[in-house]
């Protein structure tokens, strides 16, 4: 499980990375700003909040499986 949340994570990182690259007005505007840092922290907050969940419900999941056993 934590494999498959490695393999999403990296698909993650290289296709921000691609599009990061790319000229997009609003994007520079926010970069010019500084406001483009109040966007990236919140996406990664919201991301670790999804995958610390998972990490969770999988713990969860496998205990329970383990009682039924």
């Amino acid at each position: 499980m934590k494999k498959l949340f490695l393999a999403l994570f990296l698909g993650l990182v290289a296709s921000a990375t691609e599009a990061w690259a790319q000229e997009v007005p609003m994007a520079d505007a926010l970069r010019a700003d500084g406001k483009i840092w109040v966007v990236v922290a919140t996406i990664a907050i919201l991301w670790a909040g999804i995958l610390t969940y998972l990490v969770r419900l999988d713990g969860r999941i496998t205990k329970l499986e383990k009682a039924v056993k």
